[in-house]
This record gives C-alpha cells, structure tokens and sequence, in this order.
C-alpha cells in the first residue's frame, strides 16, 4: 500500500510557501505516496478539512503568494487533547507523517504531533526569519524587496516636500528585514530592537547633515515593528529638528505578492528535503539553511537555539549611513 501524507500551511502566510506546497506534493508523488492538502492548518486538521492532492492541483501555484491551502489559528491545538484528537483524525485518513510549513509556534505543535506518533517535518515559512535553527525562511527575501521598493516610491514623496519618512517594516520581535532594508534604501538610520538608539543622536546627524555645504533635507528612517514606538519616534525627531516627518507602516503589504526567485528554490528545496525524510519514517524534524545548504535538526533542539543578530551587518550600515 502506497505511504499517505499531508501537507498544511499555518501561522501568518508568507510568499513562497506554495511553492513549498507544490515540491512537498509532487516529490511525494514521484515517490508513489498519496498527497492529502490539508486547509486551514491545525484547525482544518480538527475538522478533517482537506483535498486530495495531484500534480495538477499545484499547477501554476509557484509564483502566487500567500498559500493554496490557507492559514488559520487553532486554540485547541494547544492542549494534548487537541493533540491527542489529531492524532485520531490522522489515523483515520491513514496519514503516516504531516509536512508543517510555518513558524515556531506551528512548530511547537509539529513537535507535540511527532511526540504522539505521527511524524512531522517543519519548513520554516515566515518573512521574519526569525527561527532560531535556519538561516533562511521562505519569504523573507520577497518582504524584503516588498519594503526596499515600497520606501523607494516614499524617498520620491520625501524628497519632494523636504520630509523624513519614518517607515515601519514588519519582523515581529527581530529586526533582521529593518537592517538590510535600511541598507539596500541608503536609509539615514535604522532602529531595532536588538540595538540601543539614541535619537538625540539621529537628530543631531539629521541636523548637521541639513545644514552642511551640500544641504541635505529628507531623510529615511527605518523601524523594525518590534520597537513599537514609531509614532512617538517621528513626533520626537520633528521636535528637535524642525523637519517634517511622516510615518509610514507598510505593514501586511510584506506579506503578499509573487515570491523571489529565492523564495521560490529554496522552497522548493525544502520541501523536497521533508518528503525524503518522511520517505524514510524520520519525524520530529525542522529543515533548514546552514552554511547555504539544506538541512535538518530535532523541532525541539532547533526551538531551543539563539539566532545571532546582524551586528556586522548593523555596524557596516551606520559607517556608510552619512
């Protein structure tokens, strides 16, 4: 009897993760294994919410964001007894292993399905990239150029009216999507959590750099979300400079869009990677990037490191800021 398995998308969506979808479905395929679409994540999971998958249902999904198989939030999948109902529904549909595309919180439960029996594999899909054990998760990249080009059309705003644009980025708590933003836009100063910021500081630069022989007069300033005092850090800065400053929060715009090419292979990547694992009976695993490639480590193990901030990155920016 051919192996069965499912594939679901949950936590916020992110581009890139149907092409995820797609690899997951059809190596599974070549492999002669039945593809259950399993929408709604952990919740559609509960209420047996799914479709049969083929090569057909994933074609012409590579290049659309968000996610085929949609996403949504699952209370009940936070106690073992929702764990332990899951687990009874897989059993049922004959599932032998679930791929889990998502963050670490789709992870956690990943790893409390794995524990009762049933094999998961977690792809990190989230533009935050922020799990710990990967260097890269699906959707980063196509965020990333979401924002870069959205503060560019701002810089023309900004130039035109003498302005600073304070411009919030999405990343949860991690600022890793505000450091290469503010670089890739020749930003005049980035604020994250992970750093202390002075703003009598960027005021006194902003200033000195108005009033220099070649006169400067707007300014991009770039806000990872996780601050969160991007308002009262566009009021403070006007106070002390004099210059105009308007806030700008790009928001879920991050989120949508047709994936990078990036975003695209190493997704694909991925999900050909966690179906040889389920292939091969192996659960309780996180694939991930390490050293540029593909790899894998324990959900738990993974869960438990520190991902190290972009302080190189971070200083190479203020040395080339003004």
């Amino acid at each position: 009897m051919a192996k069965k398995i499912g594939v679901l998308t949950s936590g916020g969506d992110a581009p890139g993760m149907n092409a995820a979808v797609r690899a997951v479905a059809r190596a599974a395929l070549s492999k002669n294994m039945e593809v259950l679409g399993i929408q709604r994540g952990y919740l559609g999971l509960l209420n047996r919410d799914y479709i049969n998958m083929s090569a057909r249902t994933v074609s012409g999904i590579i290049q659309r964001g968000g996610t085929c198989l949609y996403t949504a939030r699952c209370p009940e999948f936070r106690n073992m007894d929702g764990v332990l109902k899951a687990k009874g529904v897989c059993e049922e549909l004959g599932l032998e292993g679930i791929v889990v595309i998502g963050g670490d919180g789709s992870f956690r439960g990943a790893g409390d399905l794995s524990s009762v029996g049933i094999p998961c594999i977690g792809i990190p899909g989230t533009i935050d990239n922020d799990i710990q054990c990967t260097e890269y998760t699906i959707g980063y990249d196509t965020a990333m150029n979401t924002a870069m080009e959205a503060i560019d059309k701002l810089r023309d705003s900004a130039q035109s009216h003498d302005r600073c644009s304070i411009v919030e980025v999405m990343g949860r708590k991690a600022g890793f999507i505000a450091v290469n933003v503010a670089i890739a836009v020749g930003a005049e100063a980035v604020i994250t959590l992970e750093r202390p910021y002075d703003l009598d500081s960027i005021a006194a630069k902003m200033i000195k750099t108005r009033d220099s022989k070649e006169g400067k007069h707007h300014f991009i300033i770039v806000v990872a979300e996780g601050v969160g005092q991007t308002e009262n850090i566009s009021r403070t800065l006007q106070e002390m400079t004099g210059i105009e400053s308007r806030v700008t929060v790009l928001g879920h715009i991050q989120r949508g869009g047709s994936p990078t090419l990036r975003d695209r292979v190493i997704a694909t990547e991925m999900g050909y990677h966690a179906v040889e694992l389920l292939d091969q009976g192996i659960g309780n695993r996180i694939v991930g990037l390490k050293d540029g490639k593909v790899y894998d480590i324990d959900i738990q193990e993974g869960l438990a490191m520190q991902k190290p901030f972009l302080d190189e990155r971070y200083d190479i920016f203020y040395d080339t800021a003004y």
